[in-house]
């Protein structure tokens, strides 16, 4: 399945003979499920069990720009820093023994097709595979939290670096958190759709100034291969300190080829698409105050 916030409704993005449609969940349910995005994850194991046999009917054809964020109130949002073994390298640190957190404030979520305002000259880049929580879990082993996983999506974990490592103490949530700083989507992609999500190439391709005269830059690439700690060990790590709950999301963390160590950052009429193999795809411009 492929499920996705349109206007503000939970639905499931289908491709037919006509196209790729999406389907109201609420209205095909009969009111079982929905309208709310958030609801189908509060109601995961029932709404799969429909999902899995449901005349979803033919849908309505959409614009992309029309998606919001897939989970738009999530209770909690959790990112990892350091989470890839080559992005650990280009910053020159430690690969870490445990799990580095921090939050992006729920402020900051945003659908996959967002225009962002660029608070400053110093705003970087992260393509992040984000996972969303589809059941309640604490102090889950790995098989648990493996079965706690909804769904993938695409995402960019924007970073104000002067904000977030000013002193006297890094400010990483705050840095991370302005408006349209945590856009994600186009859809939650359960693992079914999927060859392996632990093989996944991610790809960050830039267009505008920022590619300094050519037609477009790829400025990320890397696999989910490279994570330090896989996504079910994030989501078991996580567990045995907070419970965990359904339409929470988790930025899993970035490859190489970040901005910061290169002192390359967005301008304003740059225009950056994320991909993430199977999931999809989403593309932000940028724009001055």
């Amino acid at each position: 399945m492929r499920i996705a916030n349109l206007a503000n409704r939970a639905v499931l993005v289908v491709d037919g003979e006509g196209g790729t449609t999406a389907v109201d969940v609420d209205e095909a349910s009969a009111g079982r499920f929905g309208p709310a995005p958030r609801a189908v994850f509060e109601e995961w194991d029932a709404f799969t069990e429909w999902a899995a046999s449901a005349d979803l009917g033919d849908g309505r054809p959409f614009d992309p720009a029309e998606l919001g964020a897939p989970v738009p109130d999530p209770r909690q949002v959790f990112a990892i820093g350091l989470n890839y073994r080559d992005h650990a390298d280009e910053a020159n640190l430690e690969h870490p023994e445990h799990l580095v957190v921090f939050t992006k404030f729920a402020s900051s979520l945003a659908g996959p097709n967002v225009t962002v305002t660029l608070p400053s000259d110093k705003v970087d880049y992260e393509i992040e595979l984000v996972v969303v929580i589809g059941r309640e879990v604490h102090d889950a082993d790995l098989d648990a939290s493996r079965q706690a996983i909804a769904g993938y999506a695409v995402g960019q974990d924007y970073s104000e670096r002067a904000v977030q490592l000013r002193g006297p103490a890094p400010q990483f949530s705050l840095g991370k958190s302005y408006p349209n700083f945590a856009p994600f989507g186009p859809a939650v992609v359960t693992e079914d759709e999927l060859d392996d999500p632990g093989k996944l190439r991610l790809t960050a391709v830039l267009e505008g100034p920022g590619a300094d005269g050519a037609p477009s830059v790829t400025l990320q690439s890397g696999t989910t291969a490279d994570l330090i700690f896989p996504v079910e060990q994030i989501i078991s790590d996580l567990s045995r300190i907070v419970t965990l709950y359904p339409g929470d999301v988790i930025f899993t963390g970035t490859p190489a080829g970040v901005g910061g160590p290169r002192g390359l950052f967005l301008k304003a009429g740059d225009v950056l698409t994320s991909t993430i193999e199977g999931v999809g795809s989403m593309t932000n411009r940028f724009v001055s105050p």
